[in-house]
């Protein structure tokens, strides 16, 4: 009566999902180049924040972009 999981991965998580897969390449794709261009063009312009507040929001993006992507490379979801 004892069951193996073989995937630890539950519900919306599943990273054996190409559409998880995509979804979290585009997601990194988006922080990496749209974040720090044009969402701190949004949030300088529109929103009228601190210079010095925008440009470290966008590196802070980047950041996480880049992280997102080290992630990906490492479970080798991107080969």
């Amino acid at each position: 009566m004892n069951r193996t999981v073989e995937n630890s991965s539950i519900g919306l998580f599943d990273m054996d999902s190409k559409f998880m897969k995509i979804l979290l390449v585009l997601t990194s794709v988006f922080l990496i180049f749209v974040g720090p261009t044009y969402v701190s063009y949004v949030l300088a312009k529109v929103l009228n924040l601190n210079y010095f507040a925008v440009i470290i929001i966008g590196f802070i993006l980047f950041l996480s972009g880049l992280f997102l992507m080290y992630f990906l490379i490492k479970k080798k979801i991107i080969v």
